[in-house]
């Protein structure tokens, strides 16, 4: 890559490490980003989950204070994230590279159009958990169960591409599980961050071994310059994200989103 090309996708990490510890869709930003710099699509998802890795560990560390006491909440849910997260990856690497290229594009829009209703989403689970508040009914620190099997396929998806993995959990934790918000959203940076982390390792583990037959490559530049951005991004998000404009920042996620739908149709 060039200085330019380091310089975008050093600016795309940290774009997509603050949005992840505020919102949880910073992948619309640096997989489209590669991608318009002629990243192959399995190379860029492969390296942007990566990558992000340590930004989304800055997130859970910057909200360290929102996540005391809920240890055991948090252990359940990783059980069912994580073997949903190792099922997505192994997807990604056993499904042909053309199943993943066909689907991006339906994917990106996912993600879009997540982050579209998200201040609806946001409000109807604020008005929920405000209902809940204060119930003296005793019930499982992870909710009903289907919280649990919502959050294994959440898992799926992240291990298989992830933008918007955190809108989603958020939607889930924030309807099932009798807490609030800002708690929740680090326990949402905890269960992204490891998802990202299991199937990066995954990946690396084929990559470097040529395991199931897989051509795809980690590139390990771009694993590093979106390290470092994310990490910029994940204690920025943390310490300031809440204070940004978020019609500003849904903005940018949405017009990316669709950029990058419209050049890959159009290749």
């Amino acid at each position: 890559m060039t200085i330019l090309e380091i310089a975008a996708v050093l600016l795309a990490g940290v774009g997509a490490g603050t949005i992840n510890a505020v919102v949880g869709s910073g992948t619309l930003i640096t997989f489209p980003t590669l991608l318009a710099l002629g990243v192959p699509p399995v190379t860029a998802n492969m390296s942007n989950s990566l990558g992000l890795v340590p930004g989304s560990v800055a997130g859970a560390v910057g909200y360290r204070c929102e996540l005391e006491g809920q240890r055991t909440r948090i252990v359940r849910l990783l059980v069912f994230s994580t073997t949903g997260g190792v099922l997505g990856a192994v997807l990604l690497l056993v499904l042909p590279p053309g199943a993943f290229e066909a689907v991006v594009p339906v994917l990106i829009l996912l993600g879009v159009t997540l982050v579209v209703v998200q201040p609806r989403l946001s409000r109807y689970v604020a008005a929920r958990a405000e209902r809940r508040t204060g119930d003296a009914t005793r019930e499982s620190p992870t909710g009903p169960p289907w919280v649990l099997a919502a959050a294994f396929l959440t898992g799926v998806y992240g291990g298989y591409f992830g933008a918007a993995q955190g809108v989603i959990l958020m939607g889930v934790l924030g309807i099932g599980v009798n807490e609030g918000l800002q708690r929740l959203n680090g326990v949402k940076n905890v269960l992204v961050a490891v998802v990202n982390g299991v199937a990066g390792l995954i990946f690396v583990v084929v990559a470097e071994l040529g395991l199931l037959g897989s051509d795809a490559e980690v590139d390990w530049l771009v694993v590093a310059v979106i390290a470092v951005g994310a990490v910029i991004g994940g204690f920025l998000g943390a310490a300031v994200g809440r204070k940004l404009p978020p019609l500003v920042l849904r903005g940018a996620i949405v017009v990316v989103g669709l950029v990058a739908v419209t050049v890959m149709l159009a290749t």
